[in-house]
């Protein structure tokens, strides 16, 4: 149906999004092991590993209709340093867009150009690096529109995520693809308050992208998680006593209640560093049981993974999310071939972008987009 590259590739779930119909022309990661895990499950067919900043035109085939790119949220998320497009690994967003610029001087131009990120790329350097983004769409001929959407309407794992999507200037939009203003629940109030912050050349070409809701999901956290893990064990119960040692009482309170809900509940766990009743800081473990799990981040230390907290009646089980867990919260297949290594397996996972995300956007936006016929014959179907 359409071809794509795909830029900072990771595990290569943008690609599992697309689905089959599209073909993936050229793929780019950096990481070495995340580049050995993305061609074992893809094929080895135009990948191509290294910094991007060594990327050549002769090395990326035929034209993309679409260019995707994850391009790395470290510099740009809340728990960074700050350092925003400045920065060393989100400062990858200039040479990527160097290959764009590239492109479109050999006459190969992608019709669609989607980037992803976190939500903190809407206020870093005061909103000046989303107006820098915004304005670099403009300037090159594509008209733009972001929204923020969160993975917990498709799985059960709260990850709300930018996702900046242009189209070059000849490309027809059916205006059913559009809003006459910002909607909820994907244009949020901070990424309102971020657009009015950007320059008037990047306003002119600004969209509103009338994305529809998803059906309501029926899968919860608890469907997701496994009995017999391979990746990790269960906690003693010395050691799940220990970790329920370290609650406050409002999360002692949690968990009773998880004991009386009459059904098996999970609840997943993360350690901060709070004031205790005197002012001193102490190592807490804060849990939630609205059945979504906590966002995945990237195991940089051992607070950043997720210990989960099963519940069944009076027996309270603890342990660290399985691997496998990790890849279904982020919408990957069962046969998806994860690292045999834990925190590799951690790390592809807790840095990549929800499937079913990639789906829906691929589904109401960059397929109508790209071929609107066929869309809205399958609608009417």
């Amino acid at each position: 149906m359409a071809n794509f590259y795909e830029f900072f590739a990771g595990a290569g779930m943008a690609r599992c999004g697309l689905g089959d119909e599209w073909t993936c022309l050229f793929a780019n990661d950096f990481d070495f092991k995340k580049g050995a895990v993305y061609q074992r499950n893809h094929g080895v067919g135009g990948f191509q590993g290294g910094d991007i900043r060594h990327i050549t035109l002769d090395q990326m085939r035929g034209v993309p209709d679409l260019v995707w790119g994850s391009f790395p949220c470290q510099d740009l998320s809340l728990a960074g340093g700050g350092a925003g497009l400045r920065g060393e690994r989100s400062g990858t967003f200039y040479p990527f867009w160097d290959i764009i610029r590239d492109l479109r001087r050999d006459g190969r131009a992608p019709k669609l150009i989607a980037l992803e990120n976190v939500c903190g790329t809407l206020t870093s350097h005061g909103g000046s690096d989303f107006g820098a983004i915004c304005e670099t769409f403009a300037l090159a001929g594509y008209r733009h529109g972001s929204l923020i959407i969160n993975a917990d309407l498709f799985v059960p794992q709260s990850r709300p995520r930018l996702f900046m999507i242009g189209v070059r200037d000849d490309v027809a939009i059916d205006p059913a693809l559009l809003a006459p203003a910002p909607l909820d629940p994907f244009h949020t109030r901070g990424l309102r308050r971020a657009v009015e912050g950007i320059s008037q050349k990047a306003r002119e070409a600004l969209l509103w992208w009338n994305l529809p809701t998803p059906e309501r999901r029926s899968r919860t956290f608890a469907h997701e998680i496994e009995e017999a893990p391979d990746s990790v064990s269960w906690h003693s119960p010395a050691e799940t006593v220990q970790l329920l040692a370290m609650m406050s009482a409002i999360n002692l309170a949690k968990v009773e209640v998880a004991k009386r809900a009459g059904r098996r509940m999970v609840g997943g766990v993360y350690k901060r560093t709070r004031l205790n009743e005197v002012g001193v800081k102490v190592q807490r473990a804060e849990v939630r049981f609205d059945d979504v799990a906590g966002c995945l981040r990237t195991p940089a230390g051992g607070s950043s993974r997720q210990v989960i907290l099963v519940v069944d009646g009076p027996v309270v089980r603890s342990r660290l999310i399985s691997s496998r867990e990790t890849a279904r919260l982020m919408g990957l297949p069962e046969e998806y071939q994860l690292p045999r290594n834990y925190n590799e397996a951690y790390h592809l996972t807790g840095d990549g972008v929800v499937v079913p995300v990639v789906r829906h956007l691929a589904a109401h936006i960059f397929e109508p987009l790209l071929h609107p016929a066929a869309s809205k014959k399958r609608a009417a179907a």
